[in-house]
């Protein structure tokens, strides 16, 4: 499947300014041999579009921290309290937070994007039942 950056813009309008984020097309790539399309059927290009912005949202994080001169290569986690002067804030990110789900908990994007692939990755199923008298 043909990545279309103007067709992901569309859906994606935060990520409009395509200089800021040269990495879509490497994600695409990516993406393309992942993702079975046998699997993903007619959701491809939304699991496709999830998963680049994902990842390109992690570059962005990784790029603002080399500009502030922090470490890229630092493993950081989701925020879950500021203070800023006397005023601080917290928040709850166990509720957003999805089991065993690694990075993709980084952003709102992979988050979407594991929901679908689990959905779409359920395929066949088979159940076992050991006491089954012959």
């Amino acid at each position: 499947m043909a990545f279309e950056v103007a067709e992901f813009i569309e859906a994606f309008p935060e990520f409009a300014d395509e200089s800021a984020y040269g990495t879509m097309r490497f994600w695409a790539d990516v993406a393309d041999k992942r993702l079975n399309v046998n699997r993903w059927g007619e959701l491809l290009q939304q699991g496709i579009y999830l998963f680049v912005a994902h990842n390109i949202a992690l570059s962005r994080q990784a790029q603002d921290a080399a500009d502030r001169d922090s470490g890229v290569t630092q493993s950081t986690g989701l925020i879950a309290s500021k203070s800023v002067g006397g005023v601080s804030v917290s928040y709850d990110t166990n509720a957003s937070l999805l089991r065993d789900a690694g990075n993709f908990n980084m952003t709102r994007y992979g988050r979407d994007f594991l929901q679908l692939a689990r959905i779409v990755g359920i395929g066949g199923m088979q159940l076992l039942k050991t006491d089954i008298e012959v």
